[in-house]
Formats: C-alpha cells, structure tokens, sequence
C-alpha cells in the first residue's frame, strides 16, 4: 500500500494490530477473517496513532478494540497514553467536510464537538456468538413457523420503537427478556411474545406517548406515574406488544416498578447500578447494560442460561418485591388500561 511505502521513506516505523471481523461472527465459515483494526506509526518520540472504522449492518460505524497480540512489541510506543479506540465503539456515521490544515488536505466531521461528544459513551459490547452456539447446542432453536412470524415482527417493532424514541432524543436500552435472548442467544426469545426496553425516569418525555400513536403504535396500557413506577405498553402488530419500563435511581441501587391491574398492587424489581454501552441487535445499533451479566442475574436469578416458558412476572423474577397497593382513589390515574 502507498501509504505504508511513503511512510517508510520518511522515516517511519509502523504496526498493524488485526484481529476477528465480528461481523462475520455469526457465519461459521467465515467467523475465522481477520481485518486491520489499528495503525501506530512512529517517528523518533513522536506517534500517529490510525483507529480503522468499519460500517456495520445497522447502519453505523464501528471500530475494534487496541488490543495487543502476545508477539508484539509493547515498547513500540507508550500504549497506555493511546485512549481513543482503547475499547470497541460505535458512532453515528458523521458528515465529513473538506478542510486544510498547514497546507494538508484532510476531512473531518462537519460537527466536531458532536462527534467528540459520542466518544465519551462509545463503548460497543458484541454478542456473545459463541456461547449463544452453546446454548443452542443444548437447547436447539424454535424453528416454527410461529417463531420466525414472531421474531420478524419483534424486529419490526424494535425498529419503529427505536426510530420514535430517537427522533424524540430519549435514550433506551434493552431490558427484561429482550436484553436476555440479546445476552443469551443473538437473538429475540420466540415465547416472549413482547419486546422490552427501558429509561430512565429522568429521560421521560409526555411526548413519548403521542409519537408512539403517531408512529401507529396506540397505548393498551399506562401503569403508575412519572413520581412513581410508571410503565407503558404499546401495541405492535397483531399479538406483538411493546412494554417501556422506567428505572428510577437511588443511592445504591436502580429499580423499576410493576402494578397488577385487577388487585392495584404494586412490585418493585431491584436491580445493581449500571452503564449503557452500544451493541448491535436484529441489525439495530442499540444500548444494553455494560454490566450485563450482573443486570440479567438480577433479574432472571443464576440460572438465567436455562429457558423457562412458564414466566410469572409478579414472582419468577429473583429481584422482584412487593410495594404496597395503590389507593383506590388514585386507580383511575395509574390503572389506565385501553
């Protein structure tokens, strides 16, 4: 490559970190390609530092981790000073401008600061392809011609609500069983019969309800109230529907709430603090838990990697506990159900 000779004239030294293409992870025959994710050039104390961004199949742009391989030189340069692209990221796809500096001809995005912005909460996890081959091995996957309808409608769903919830600028995350069939399988769980996110309380909007009609989603039910466990559920096509938990955080733990519609009674699902990191799900660039580990056992107890069809969301959950009831006088406002 040119530019790999041009370097060398001038004097440069340079290495190439390569490592999996993970975009090929679920492809048996392929999962072994290795592609170029870093480039460290060297020149006397100085170093250029080359962070390779590829685009993925949600429509965004990504770029692997700098990890070392056990054979290489670990005083080619002071790695620990290298902090972009430390860890796997995924960004927006910027608008590039045209710009010189020093007589050199360069793009850069259009809005820097926006971009800077996303590195700070960059952190891509990947699916764990590997052990969601285990998995099947064990338990093989519903094939049914229930099972692809659904999960082709699951898909659907996440994608609209995905779309609305980001024209509104709120930001979501998988939660319940759809973090757990991402997290376990690579895929959506087929006897879930709904798909799950969650918010923080602080990120609710009162628009999130009319954009979600808008986008032809109507609300079946509203639970609860902005002070105090709210939740709403959508529904998607035919038996398919949409359930947004909101998470409200405390000192040392974050928790969502439940309401049982006929009795008023009310749960509360506790859950250890968290991080969001990106990942990429049903072609859907989308965040999860960093600590995932930590929130699907909290939720689904250590025996999370064991299917269980018959689900009780008042007690199967391991961090579910009883609330209290809600006054009768307030049932009209926090039992909505339509």
């Amino acid at each position: 490559m040119g530019l790999f000779k041009t370097a060398e004239k001038m004097g440069f030294q340079w290495l190439k970190i390569i490592n999996k293409d993970p975009r090929l992870d679920g492809m048996d025959d392929l999962s072994g390609m290795e592609i170029p994710l870093h480039y460290i050039f060297k020149l006397a104390s100085h170093a250029i530092h080359l962070v390779v961004f590829y685009e993925r199949s949600g429509n965004y742009l990504w770029h692997g981790p700098l990890r070392l391989k056990q054979h290489m030189d670990r005083k080619f340069v002071p790695f620990q000073k290298l902090h972009f692209g430390r860890y796997p990221g995924a960004y927006e796809k910027p608008e590039l401008l045209h710009v010189s500096i020093d007589d050199l001809r360069v793009q850069i995005p259009k809005n820097p600061s926006s971009f800077l912005e996303e590195m700070s909460h960059s952190r891509f996890l990947e699916c764990r392809y590997r052990e969601a081959r285990a998995f099947f091995q064990l338990y093989p996957d519903d094939a049914s011609l229930d099972a692809v309808e659904f999960r082709i409608k699951a898909k659907s769903l996440l994608h609209s609500a995905a779309l609305t919830l980001n024209n509104l600028g709120v930001k979501f995350w998988l939660s319940s069983g759809t973090c757990l069939g991402w997290y376990r399988q690579c895929n959506v769980i087929p006897h879930s019969k709904d798909v799950d996110l969650g918010i923080f309380i602080r990120d609710y909007k009162a628009e999130i309800i009319p954009a979600f009609q808008k986008a032809g989603l109507p609300l079946k039910h509203k639970f609860g109230k902005v002070e105090d466990s709210l939740e709403l559920s959508f529904q998607g096509e035919e038996d398919v529907k949409l359930d947004i938990f909101f998470f409200y955080e405390e000192e040392d733990h974050i928790w969502n709430g439940g309401t049982q519609a006929k009795s008023g009674k009310k749960f509360k699902y506790f859950f250890p603090k968290f991080t969001l990191c990106w990942t990429e799900f049903v072609e859907l660039k989308v965040h999860v838990p960093c600590e995932t580990l930590q929130y699907v056992e909290a939720n689904y107890g250590p025996d999370w990697n064991i299917p269980v069809k018959a689900w009780d969301w008042k007690s199967s959950p391991s961090n579910v506990q009883d609330n209290g009831v809600w006054p009768v006088s307030e049932w009209d406002d926090v039992i909505q159900i339509y």
